[in-house]
């Protein structure tokens, strides 16, 4: 019997040469913006240079999914991270968004040979959004953009396997 030697792939936090979108919500900014600069940060500490960062402002989190569609079909994205917050409110506006938004981020990545992440909080306060934002919590912006670097790694390895 033949020893067949176990291959593991492992993405790494690394700067690439392809471009990075960044699809912010407008809506909620005092969270999205911290969100959006916990990204860049995150990006900038790994080498990542402004220029290859490109952020998109859309109104909402439910506008997200259309914007990364048509991002992906201009083919000049290694990858693309979703950024929103969406706040519980006295109406079931919040379950439609919140689903919506989800699915369409879920389906985009699952039909697409880019990576995408779903960095769109869902909360029941605003406190728990600012907890999420740079707060007790940590920064879900920063968080993505890691899995940005670490997927796109990934799937360089996989490529060339």
């Amino acid at each position: 019997m033949e020893d067949k030697k176990m291959t593991v792939f492992a993405g790494e936090y690394l700067a690439h040469s392809g471009k990075i979108a960044i699809v912010v919500s407008r809506f909620n900014e005092a969270v999205t913006g911290k969100l959006l600069g916990g990204a860049q940060d995150m990006l900038h500490r790994h080498e990542v240079n402004d220029d290859n960062i490109d952020v998109v402002w859309v109104p909402g989190a439910f506008e997200i999914s259309g914007m990364v569609r048509q991002l992906l079909a201009t083919n000049r994205y290694a990858g693309v991270v979703t950024l929103g917050a969406v706040i519980r409110g006295e109406t079931s506006h919040y379950d439609y968004v919140c689903n919506e938004v989800a699915k369409g981020v879920g389906q985009l990545a699952l039909n697409s040979d880019v990576p995408v992440v779903f960095g769109v909080l869902t909360t029941d306060t605003l406190e728990q959004a600012q907890q999420r934002a740079g707060g007790k919590a940590g920064n879900k912006g920063s968080d993505v953009a890691a899995d940005i670097l670490e997927l796109i790694d990934l799937h360089k390895q996989l490529a060339n396997a």
